[in-house]
């Protein structure tokens, strides 16, 4: 990024380098969405503990090694996304950041100090990362990850990027990442376990197919009668796991409101607005109106709807 295609700098700083800054006590809480999120993640928790002890049961029983080992591993496993040698590991190859160059964090860095100024956060916990994206868009992830994409970083004057930070920086303050990372990774056992699932359900497609009637009606009817079983013998509650997703879905929605109602406490609604209505635009020019999100993956978008998330700025303006 060259001087003469920077962004302006339009950002008031109210905490210039060298004045005294204010830090909270409390760093960090957790809002409601959190506990919530949290339990709606818990059958997919319990799911993965039953694949992973039965992994570690097979092992007990060819190798020898106690089936306690593995499994307890695999338990305490989740604060590894509060190491902070893990998180680069995982923010290097698994989402595929970069640390900003020279340039690129002589813009970022004045901003973000100005934002974790303004919040009362000691800026220095986090680590700032770069995606290379053409999207005008941010992540906060794990306990300490903080990333903007190369184009938000290339064109958003730093009053917009200002407001993309102190979004993912209520994240962060929130438990909203931390909850997220830990959710996504106890959740991945039986994630793998329900693809290969839909891998061996596809094979078995393709070979029914040259399958007799009366065989294919015997698997229907033997499927159906152990569906039937299993519900009548748990009063029905498998059929709450269909509504998980999008609870959970809703939840995260939630949380990105309260991110955005954080940038603005902040003194960024203004930008953020600006923000959000200039990718409206391009998402209204990249797609007709008539080709907008269906009801049924609305319901499962974890992200609201950009004219969602500005009616509820309105407010902070």
């Amino acid at each position: 990024m060259d001087d003469t295609t920077a962004p302006p700098d339009d950002l008031e700083y109210r905490n210039a380098p060298g004045t005294r800054v204010t830090y909270r006590a409390r760093q960090r809480r957790t809002d409601h969405t959190v506990w919530l999120g949290l339990a709606l993640h818990l059958p997919s928790f319990l799911i993965s503990f039953a694949l992973v002890l039965t992994a570690a049961l097979g092992l007990d029983a060819l190798l020898g090694i106690p089936a306690w080992l593995p499994t307890g591993l695999w338990a305490a496993s989740g604060a590894l996304a509060f190491h902070r040698p893990t998180e680069r590991l995982v923010a290097r190859h698994l989402l595929h950041l970069h640390r900003p160059l020279p340039a690129e964090l002589a813009t970022l860095a004045p901003v973000w100090r100005e934002v974790t100024a303004r919040a009362g956060v000691d800026g220095s916990r986090y680590d700032l990362w770069v995606e290379e994206s053409d999207g005008l868009n941010a992540l906060a992830a794990a306990g300490h990850i903080v990333a903007v994409t190369r184009r938000a970083l290339r064109d958003l004057p730093t009053s917009q990027l200002g407001a993309v930070l102190a979004h993912e920086l209520g994240h962060h303050t929130s438990g909203h990442s931390w909850s997220g990372t830990l959710g996504w990774w106890y959740a991945l056992p039986s994630r793998c376990a329900w693809r290969m699932l839909g891998r061996l359900r596809s094979r078995l497609r393709r070979s029914v197919r040259g399958a007799s009637v009366t065989a294919l009606t015997v698997v229907v009817v033997l499927t159906g009668y152990v569906a039937f079983t299993t519900l009548r013998a748990t009063y029905g509650l498998p059929l709450l796991l269909l509504a998980v997703p999008c609870l959970a879905a809703a939840m995260r929605r939630q949380a990105e409101l309260r991110a955005d109602a954080h940038a603005a406490r902040l003194g960024f609604g203004h930008s953020l607005a600006l923000t959000l209505h200039e990718r409206l635009a391009e998402q209204s020019a990249a797609r007709p109106s008539e080709a907008l999100c269906r009801p049924g993956a609305r319901l499962l978008s974890r992200h609201p709807d950009l004219r969602t998330r500005l009616e509820r700025l309105q407010k902070y303006l």
